[in-house]
């Protein structure tokens, strides 16, 4: 007679069973050598968190394993998502954050899965909601400035004229909208409000070498380039609400350096060509 269909499982019986499918799951996402999970085995994993949460008191343990999940969880990424997360720095630091936030989605589908008997019987919260507020309180909160002032860099760098990875950093950038619930706050107040106030330090550096550097025609055409690459950023890995702040920004910088009074009769020309294009590039 198998477990499941015993008169009662008690608690430690059953947590043993279900810990040795966390750890098979631990080992296949951490690529080490590990049968796949069969139908079967989540179903009975599945319902063994069924018994024990519906058997009679004192043996209804319902509450002890739901926090036993949530621990779990907690466990994962002390143990394994930020220990591999501290020590890296720049791109390597992107590709393991992408991968580990890949990797901790899958357990956190996982365990819902497993415990979705508990969570639907006692109206708990969900697992997924459970591991995203601890994933944000534990990892994030750890590292989303050092992420931010990376990527921030890279932009920088891409601006200069060099080739970067756009497709991880969406992906990288795409965490920071998650991390919001279903909110803007964490990827505005966390990423986009420092790479706006970067992005207006750079081309008012910019615009204070060019404006010496060019005549007023290649000044216009150069910052309508500009204008150009940031709405590209936009489409490549930006979220699209970025849009018309960077784009101020930068027309804002660009027209209004006060380098640009001092030429007789440019100001006007400069101004009305910038923000003749600005207004073009906003209804693309």
């Amino acid at each position: 007679m198998s477990m499941i269909e015993r008169e009662t499982i008690d608690l430690e019986q059953g947590w043993d069973l279900i810990q040795k499918g966390i750890k098979k799951m631990k080992n296949i996402l951490e690529g080490l050598p590990e049968g796949r999970f069969s139908s079967e085995e989540c179903e009975m994993l599945a319902m063994t968190v069924y018994k024990m949460c519906t058997q009679r008191p004192p043996n209804d343990y319902s509450r002890r394993l739901y926090n036993k999940f949530r621990e779990s969880l907690e466990e994962y990424i002390l143990s394994t998502v930020l220990p591999a997360l501290r020590e890296k720095h720049d791109e390597v630091m992107f590709r393991e954050l992408v991968q580990r936030w890949a990797n901790y989605k899958i357990m956190v589908l996982w365990l819902s899965h497993v415990s979705k008997f508990l969570i639907a019987r006692k109206s708990l919260q969900p697992l997924k909601e459970v591991g995203l507020t601890r994933f944000r309180e534990l990892v994030y909160k750890e590292i989303n400035v050092k992420v931010r002032d990376a990527v921030i860099s890279l932009i920088d760098q891409e601006r200069e004229g060099e080739q970067i990875d756009r497709a991880l950093l969406k992906n990288v950038l795409y965490i920071f909208v998650e991390m919001g619930m279903g909110q803007m706050d964490c990827y505005e107040n966390d990423f986009e409000a420092a790479m706006l106030k970067d992005t207006a330090s750079y081309y008012s550096r910019k615009a204070s070498n060019w404006i010496l550097e060019y005549s007023f025609p290649d000044y216009i055409l150069k910052a309508d380039e500009c204008l150009k690459r940031e709405k590209e950023r936009v489409a490549h890995y930006l979220h699209s609400s970025s849009e018309p702040k960077l784009l101020e920004v930068c027309s804002r910088c660009l027209v209004s350096y006060k380098g640009c009074y001092n030429r007789e009769g440019g100001i006007l020309l400069v101004l009305s060509m910038l923000v003749f294009s600005f207004s073009v590039w906003m209804k693309l």
